[in-house]
């Protein structure tokens, strides 16, 4: 529950770099501190209106770049932007191109993904409930869609569809992995949409990747390896362009009608409600209550 009560609420929720937070014509900004059953997010979630739509931005890595990929509490980010009323979410992550097609600065837009990551909880359905959620398509396509018309309207290179393979990091990739991962056709390589995009799923929340190109990984025969000097400069450029993207988008991702991905759970649980542990179905309310009635959700 947000420290404010109910009266912080979003429609869109935006999980990106510090370097989003001060999108311009943004108004009524504040900051909340958000409590939840998992933990503490990342960071607190600066709210505020766009072109008159709440939006809710959550700094995936904490301000100042202080968490890992490995170590961002994803449940707690997820859940918190639900808590708040958000519905629709929006990644904006730095990414490698793992094709020669796709140029550092350019926007891909994936709707596969393949997790490559090791370490993280996937899920949080676990110690007595069990859900199995339908992940074929894991992006919206109807938020990607108005993603695409967004990136084409202020004139970015962008690329439609396409593979993100999400790796456990922080370290960059071998060379020899890199090469593998392009004899499998991936589009870009990251470390950050995997098991968020799983969590929103499992949240009923539209989840949707902008991914900035910055690099090349290592894989390039002509180009110097991955550095994190090259990933930045190229990223600062990128911020920019972004910034424009969803301010550009705000309006018809607000529009976005209800679709498939706010009905997941509906016959995704298994566990029978007389078997849930009382407190593991109070602390899951929130996620569950439209499909499994009782209390909406826990501190």
């Amino acid at each position: 529950m947000a420290q404010q009560g109910h009266v912080a609420r979003a429609d869109i929720g935006i999980i990106g770099g510090s370097g989003l937070y001060d999108i311009e014509g943004l108004r009524k900004v504040k900051e909340c501190s958000v409590r939840t059953p998992f933990g503490a997010p990342s960071d607190k979630v600066r709210l505020g209106e766009l072109d008159g739509i709440r939006i809710a931005f959550l700094s995936r890595h904490g301000r100042g770049h202080r968490i890992n990929p490995s170590e961002i509490n994803y449940r707690a980010n997820i859940y918190a932007l639900k808590s708040l009323g958000v519905r629709r979410v929006i990644s904006v992550s730095a990414v490698g191109s793992m094709k020669e097609s796709i140029k550092p600065g350019d926007v891909v837009l994936p709707d596969q993904f393949i997790d490559l990551t090791k370490r993280r909880v996937s899920t949080f359905f676990e110690g007595g409930i069990v859900a199995h959620v339908a992940f074929g398509d894991p992006v919206c396509a109807s938020l990607g869609t108005t993603l695409l018309d967004a990136a084409r309207t202020v004139g970015a290179t962008v690329h439609q569809g396409g593979v993100y393979l999400c790796i456990e990091g922080p370290q960059f990739s071998t060379k020899g992995e890199s090469r593998l991962y392009r004899q499998w056709g991936v589009s870009v390589i990251g470390m950050t949409n995997l098991p968020e995009a799983k969590l929103a799923r499992e949240a009923e929340l539209c989840y949707a990747t902008v991914a900035l190109a910055t690099d090349y990984d290592c894989w390039h025969e002509t180009e110097e390896a991955v550095t994190v000097e090259a990933i930045l400069t190229t990223l600062r450029q990128n911020v920019v362009l972004a910034k424009q993207l969803l301010r550009t988008a705000m309006r018809a991702v607000a529009d976005v009608e209800v679709c498939s991905c706010h009905r997941a759970l509906q016959d995704a649980i298994i566990t029978a409600p007389d078997r849930m542990p009382a407190l593991l179905r109070r602390k899951l309310g929130l996620l569950i209550h439209r499909v499994i009635p009782g209390k909406k959700g826990a501190r």
